[in-house]
C-alpha cells in the first residue's frame, strides 16, 4: 500500500462534499498554493476539502543535483527528452493513493479536481487521464503533458470527457508556451474537452486566473456552464 503524502488540508466549510488536490511546482511545497483558497470565489459550490501535498525531496539533475522538492527528476532544460518515466510514474502512484483516500472519506470521485501548477501541472494531467474513476476535472497550469509518447495507449476510458482547464503565461520563461500549446493540441486531437487560458504573465498565477479558476471549479462542482477561454 502506497503511503500517503504528507499535506496540508483547507476546508471550505465543515461536513466537506468535494475535493480539490493541489499539486505544488518543483522546489516548492504544500505552502505555495494553500494560502490562494481565500482568494477564489466558490460561491454556490458545495463544501470544498483543499488538499495540498508536499512531494518529496529528491535530487535534481538540472540543478546539479541539488535535493529539492519534486515530483520527478528533469534532466533537460526542453523537459521532454530523457523524461524520468520511473519518478513519474512514483509520484503518479502516491497522487493516486490521496484520490483513493479522499474517496475512502466518503467524496464521490465526480467531485473531485485534480489541479497543478508547473510540475504539479505535469503530474495532474498525467494522473488524472490515467485514474480508474471519472474525476469531476483537471486544472493544469503553466506546466506541460509529460511522457506525451504513451499517452494515448495509457489513458483510461472514464477520464476521456473529464474537463480540462488548461493555463499559461505568455512571457513563460520556465515552461515555454510551446510547450503548453502541444500539450493542449494533443489532448485536443484525442478528443479531450480543453478549456485553453493565456495570461500576460511569466511562470506565475494571473489575477484574471483565479477568476477563472474559480468559474471552473464552479462549472464542474455545481454542473454550471464551461469557461469562456481566453
Amino acid at each position: 500500500m502506497t503511503p500517503l503524502l504528507p499535506r496540508i488540508e483547507r476546508e471550505t466549510a465543515p461536513n466537506p462534499r468535494a475535493a480539490v488536490i493541489w499539486l505544488h511546482g518543483l522546489g516548492a511545497d504544500g505552502n505555495d498554493f494553500a494560502n490562494i483558497v481565500p482568494e477564489l470565489d466558490l460561491n454556490g459550490c458545495p463544501p470544498i476539502r483543499f488538499v495540498f501535498p508536499h512531494a518529496p525531496s529528491i535530487p535534481i539533475t538540472i540543478n546539479g543535483g541539488y535535493v529539492m522538492p519534486g515530483w520527478y527528476d528533469i534532466t533537460g532544460i526542453d523537459l521532454v527528452s530523457r523524461q524520468d518515466a520511473a519518478g513519474i510514474q512514483k509520484s503518479e502512484r502516491a497522487i493516486a493513493a490521496l484520490i483513493a483516500h479522499e474517496m475512502s472519506r466518503g467524496i464521490a470521485p465526480s467531485h473531485i479536481v485534480l489541479a497543478g501548477f508547473s510540475q504539479g501541472c505535469a503530474m495532474a494531467l498525467h494522473t488524472g487521464l490515467r485514474f480508474g474513476h471519472t474525476l469531476a476535472g483537471i486544472m493544469a497550469l503553466s506546466g506541460y503533458l509529460p511522457l506525451a509518447d504513451r499517452f494515448a495507449s495509457e489513458r483510461t476510458a472514464p477520464n476521456a470527457k473529464t474537463p480540462i482547464f488548461m493555463a499559461h503565461g505568455t512571457q513563460d520563461p520556465v515552461v515555454v508556451i510551446a510547450r503548453g500549446e502541444d500539450s493542449r493540441n494533443a489532448l485536443a486531437a484525442l478528443g479531450h474537452p480543453v478549456q485553453w487560458h493565456t495570461y500576460p504573465m511569466q511562470h506565475s498565477v494571473h489575477p484574471k486566473e483565479l477568476a477563472d479558476i474559480s468559474a471552473f471549479l464552479r462549472q464542474v462542482l455545481t454542473g454550471g456552464q464551461s469557461v469562456p477561454a481566453a
